[in-house]
């Protein structure tokens, strides 16, 4: 069965945008690192899907560069039923965790969910979430989207941790059942 893989950047208060949707905290100078991406290429050959929620595709839309994920199966959840046509994306209005528990019993690689909080929150609490990839930046930035919306308590395996000289913290982990 295929997994549904969280992966994500978050700030030290648990935030993976500010609250208008801005990830612009991402890209300060002192994070660069030369001829690093922090795992990204190899995770991103590991996944053939991505999921996300409406918002979070509006983000990607505002890059400087085109459609990100090309080459994927892409997947993005909103209750706009009059949403613009995307050849790159299909989007889906109906029951989120009926169909992601669908998409994972399907063959192919593992599935990215891409966020934001409410859809990861949605999945994490139907138990769809197999693992979580979160590269922490020492960052604060007092308000913003969380990693999860919902008032949701957990426990987590860390399986492996990797430390940059950036100061950022890439921790892999599990939900514990």
């Amino acid at each position: 069965m295929r997994r549904v893989i969280l992966y994500s950047a978050v700030t030290l208060d648990g935030f993976i945008a500010r609250s208008d949707g801005s990830v612009d905290w991402l890209e300060a100078p002192e994070y660069e690192l030369q001829g690093e991406d922090f795992g990204y290429n190899e995770f991103y050959e590991s996944v053939d899907t991505t999921i996300m929620g409406n918002e979070t595709y509006g983000v990607t839309l505002g890059f400087d560069v085109p459609f990100p994920y090309p080459d994927k199966r892409n997947f993005v959840f909103t209750r706009n039923l009059m949403v613009q046509r995307d050849e790159n994306v299909e989007f889906i209005t109906g029951d989120i965790a009926g169909f992601v528990e669908g998409l994972k019993g399907q063959p192919g690689k593992d599935i990215w969910l891409i966020g934001g909080g409410q859809i990861n929150s949605l999945l994490f609490q139907n138990g769809l979430i197999d693992r979580i990839i979160l590269t922490q930046i020492p960052v604060l930035l007092g308000r913003g989207i969380p990693l999860f919306t919902a008032n949701t308590e957990a426990r987590f395996k860390i399986t492996e941790s990797i430390n940059y000289p950036n100061g950022f913290i890439q921790l892999f982990m599990k939900p514990l059942s």
